[in-house]
Protein backbone atom coordinates (compact mmCIF):
# COMPACT_ATOMS: atom_id res chain seq x y z
CA UNK A 1 0.00 0.00 0.00
CA UNK A 2 1.53 3.35 -1.17
CA UNK A 3 1.26 6.38 1.83
CA UNK A 4 1.52 9.86 0.41
CA UNK A 5 4.08 12.09 2.41
CA UNK A 6 2.55 14.97 4.08
CA UNK A 7 2.67 18.12 2.67
CA UNK A 8 3.98 19.56 5.92
CA UNK A 9 5.66 18.46 8.78
CA UNK A 10 5.78 20.20 12.24
CA UNK A 11 9.01 18.63 14.60
CA UNK A 12 8.74 19.61 18.44
CA UNK A 13 11.30 19.32 20.39
CA UNK A 14 11.37 20.05 24.61
CA UNK A 15 12.70 18.43 27.61
CA UNK A 16 12.24 19.79 31.08
CA UNK A 17 9.17 21.52 31.38
CA UNK A 18 7.77 20.49 27.82
CA UNK A 19 4.69 18.20 28.23
CA UNK A 20 2.90 21.45 29.78
CA UNK A 21 3.64 23.69 26.44
CA UNK A 22 3.14 20.50 24.39
CA UNK A 23 -0.11 20.15 25.66
CA UNK A 24 -1.26 23.46 25.04
CA UNK A 25 -0.04 23.46 20.76
CA UNK A 26 -1.71 19.99 20.65
CA UNK A 27 -5.38 21.37 22.45
CA UNK A 28 -5.01 24.52 19.84
CA UNK A 29 -4.40 22.31 16.54
CA UNK A 30 -6.61 22.22 13.70
CA UNK A 31 -7.67 18.83 12.58
CA UNK A 32 -4.40 17.95 10.34
CA UNK A 33 -4.81 17.96 6.11
CA UNK A 34 -1.66 16.74 5.17
CA UNK A 35 0.48 17.70 7.47
CA UNK A 36 2.14 15.31 9.86
CA UNK A 37 3.26 16.37 13.48
CA UNK A 38 6.29 15.17 15.35
CA UNK A 39 6.77 15.76 19.16
CA UNK A 40 9.83 14.76 20.22
CA UNK A 41 9.91 15.41 24.54
CA UNK A 42 12.54 13.64 26.63
CA UNK A 43 10.70 11.79 29.03
CA UNK A 44 11.43 7.91 30.25
CA UNK A 45 9.44 4.71 28.47
CA UNK A 46 7.22 3.94 31.22
CA UNK A 47 5.70 7.71 30.84
CA UNK A 48 5.74 8.33 27.16
CA UNK A 49 2.23 6.32 26.82
CA UNK A 50 0.26 8.10 29.66
CA UNK A 51 1.68 11.45 27.84
CA UNK A 52 0.13 10.15 24.66
CA UNK A 53 -2.46 9.39 26.67
CA UNK A 54 -3.62 12.73 28.29
CA UNK A 55 -2.80 14.45 24.91
CA UNK A 56 -5.03 12.43 23.33
CA UNK A 57 -8.08 13.66 25.50
CA UNK A 58 -7.66 17.27 24.05
CA UNK A 59 -7.15 16.34 20.60
CA UNK A 60 -9.24 15.37 17.47
CA UNK A 61 -6.27 14.21 15.40
CA UNK A 62 -4.70 10.99 15.38
CA UNK A 63 -1.83 10.22 18.35
CA UNK A 64 0.30 7.20 18.01
CA UNK A 65 3.50 6.53 19.92
CA UNK A 66 6.48 5.42 16.86
CA UNK A 67 7.56 2.34 16.42
CA UNK A 68 9.94 0.65 14.24
CA UNK A 69 9.08 0.18 10.90
CA UNK A 70 5.86 2.18 11.44
CA UNK A 71 5.11 4.03 8.13
CA UNK A 72 4.60 7.68 8.48
CA UNK A 73 0.95 9.04 7.87
CA UNK A 74 -0.30 12.22 6.98
CA UNK A 75 -2.72 13.91 9.16
CA UNK A 76 -1.02 12.25 12.72
CA UNK A 77 0.92 13.67 15.72
CA UNK A 78 3.47 11.25 16.53
CA UNK A 79 5.09 11.07 19.65
CA UNK A 80 9.04 9.60 19.45
CA UNK A 81 10.35 7.12 21.58
CA UNK A 82 14.16 5.89 21.77
CA UNK A 83 16.62 6.47 19.26
CA UNK A 84 14.20 6.93 16.37
CA UNK A 85 14.71 8.09 13.02
CA UNK A 86 12.96 7.98 9.54
CA UNK A 87 14.38 6.83 6.42
CA UNK A 88 13.01 6.75 2.74
CA UNK A 89 11.89 3.43 1.53
CA UNK A 90 10.37 3.00 -2.14
CA UNK A 91 7.53 6.08 -1.62
CA UNK A 92 6.61 5.68 2.01
CA UNK A 93 8.69 7.20 5.15
CA UNK A 94 9.52 4.63 7.80
CA UNK A 95 10.56 5.22 11.13
CA UNK A 96 13.63 2.92 12.22
CA UNK A 97 14.59 2.65 15.90
CA UNK A 98 18.31 2.39 16.02
CA UNK A 99 18.99 -0.17 18.97
CA UNK A 100 22.79 -0.36 19.35
CA UNK A 101 22.84 3.87 19.14
CA UNK A 102 23.35 4.98 22.84
CA UNK A 103 22.23 8.22 24.27
CA UNK A 104 21.59 9.91 27.30
CA UNK A 105 18.27 11.61 25.31
CA UNK A 106 15.06 9.43 25.02
CA UNK A 107 14.00 10.67 22.20
CA UNK A 108 17.12 11.90 20.39
CA UNK A 109 15.69 15.60 19.56
CA UNK A 110 18.95 15.98 16.84
CA UNK A 111 18.37 12.39 15.30
CA UNK A 112 15.01 12.66 14.40
CA UNK A 113 14.51 16.16 13.30
CA UNK A 114 17.93 15.80 11.16
CA UNK A 115 16.60 13.03 9.50
CA UNK A 116 13.92 15.47 7.85
CA UNK A 117 17.08 17.65 6.90
CA UNK A 118 16.83 15.72 3.29
CA UNK A 119 13.60 16.27 2.58
CA UNK A 120 13.54 20.05 3.89
CA UNK A 121 12.80 20.69 -0.18
CA UNK A 122 9.71 18.16 -0.69
CA UNK A 123 8.05 18.92 2.61
CA UNK A 124 7.27 22.15 3.89
CA UNK A 125 8.85 21.96 7.53
CA UNK A 126 8.55 23.63 10.72
CA UNK A 127 10.84 23.04 13.18
CA UNK A 128 10.22 24.25 17.14
CA UNK A 129 12.48 23.98 20.16
CA UNK A 130 10.98 24.65 23.21
CA UNK A 131 11.72 24.56 27.01
CA UNK A 132 15.01 22.21 28.38
CA UNK A 133 18.15 21.78 29.75
CA UNK A 134 21.12 21.23 27.09
CA UNK A 135 21.38 21.89 23.28
CA UNK A 136 19.48 19.09 22.27
CA UNK A 137 17.47 19.47 18.75
CA UNK A 138 19.74 22.34 18.19
CA UNK A 139 22.10 21.37 15.95
CA UNK A 140 19.29 19.41 13.77
CA UNK A 141 17.11 23.17 13.73
CA UNK A 142 20.25 24.77 12.53
CA UNK A 143 20.97 21.79 9.50
CA UNK A 144 17.10 22.34 8.56
CA UNK A 145 17.91 26.33 8.67
CA UNK A 146 20.20 25.88 6.30
CA UNK A 147 18.20 23.90 4.17
CA UNK A 148 15.05 26.24 4.15
CA UNK A 149 13.00 25.00 6.86
CA UNK A 150 11.22 27.46 9.11
CA UNK A 151 12.62 27.06 12.89
CA UNK A 152 10.86 29.04 15.32
CA UNK A 153 11.94 28.87 19.69
CA UNK A 154 10.96 30.56 23.24
CA UNK A 155 11.09 33.60 24.37
CA UNK A 156 13.77 33.38 27.47
CA UNK A 157 10.79 34.61 29.20
CA UNK A 158 8.43 32.03 27.59
CA UNK A 159 10.63 28.84 28.11
CA UNK A 160 10.19 27.43 31.72
CA UNK A 161 14.30 26.16 31.14
CA UNK A 162 15.64 28.47 28.99
CA UNK A 163 18.57 26.10 28.21
CA UNK A 164 17.69 24.67 24.70
CA UNK A 165 15.96 27.73 23.11
CA UNK A 166 18.75 29.83 24.48
CA UNK A 167 21.36 27.51 22.00
CA UNK A 168 18.98 27.73 19.74
CA UNK A 169 18.72 31.38 19.73
CA UNK A 170 22.69 31.60 19.31
CA UNK A 171 23.23 28.88 17.16
CA UNK A 172 20.54 29.05 14.57
CA UNK A 173 20.53 31.37 11.57
CA UNK A 174 16.98 32.85 10.85
CA UNK A 175 15.36 31.66 13.83
CA UNK A 176 12.06 33.34 14.33
CA UNK A 177 11.42 34.11 18.40
CA UNK A 178 7.78 33.99 20.69
CA UNK A 179 6.22 33.74 23.56
CA UNK A 180 4.17 30.57 24.09
CA UNK A 181 0.92 31.60 22.93
CA UNK A 182 2.30 33.30 19.52
CA UNK A 183 4.17 29.57 19.32
CA UNK A 184 0.55 28.15 19.47
CA UNK A 185 -0.77 30.79 16.67
CA UNK A 186 2.08 29.94 14.47
CA UNK A 187 2.25 26.52 14.81
CA UNK A 188 -1.74 26.54 14.43
CA UNK A 189 -1.61 28.52 11.33
CA UNK A 190 1.06 26.30 9.64
CA UNK A 191 -1.39 23.49 9.44
CA UNK A 192 -4.24 25.24 7.93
Amino acid sequence: MKHLKPKKVVLIGASTGGPGQIHKIIKALPVLKSTTIIVAQHMSDGFLESFMDRLKQYSSNNIELTKNNKVLHSNTIYVCEKNISLVKDKNNLVFIENEKMKNSFNPDINLIFNSFTSLSHEIKILSVILTGIGDDGVQACSNLSKNGARCITETSQSAIIDGMPNRARELVSNIEVYDMQEIVKVISGFCE
